[in-house]
This record gives C-alpha cells, structure tokens and sequence, in this order.
C-alpha cells in the first residue's frame, strides 16, 4: 500500500477576520463565506467541486484553507480540554 502524506495549507494568507464582517467569523479571503459556510456545506454532501460550480469566486485552495484552519483548531482546543 502506498501512502502519501500531504502538508496542510498555510491559510494564514487565506482566511481573514475582520470584526464588521459576518459578526467577525473567519471568512475567505475578506469575502462574505466564511469557513463555517464551507464546513457546513461539506458536512451536508456538497463536493468541493459542487462548490466550486456554485461559488465560482472561490478555489480549491481556498476550500482545502477552510479544512486547514478548521482542524488546527480543532487541534488546539483539543489541548486546551485536556
């Protein structure tokens, strides 16, 4: 079995938060869809290219951003309960 291991993306350049914008949840890129937006529609069985056809001002990048930021902190709240 062959395995890969991929670096998550950097999403520091990606996701923004910006206090007037969407009660400053972190949003793509200064843009109104914030990471919620994405997990939300990934949890609901939108593909990201599904996602991509809807929204065509985003990127994979800028989904793949979304899941990066979502699991680092995931990760560090983790270790904050523990």
């Amino acid at each position: 079995m062959r395995e890969i291991f991929l670096d998550m993306i950097d999403y520091k350049e990606i996701i923004t938060i910006e206090p007037g914008k969407r009660g400053g949840k972190p949003t793509i890129r200064g843009m109104r869809i914030t990471v919620g937006d994405i997990l939300g529609w990934l949890a609901s069985g939108m593909t990201i290219s599904d996602i991509l056809s809807d929204f065509d001002e985003l990127t994979d990048t800028d989904i793949y951003a979304a899941l990066s930021y979502a699991a680092d902190r995931e990760n560090k709240t983790y270790q904050m309960a523990v």
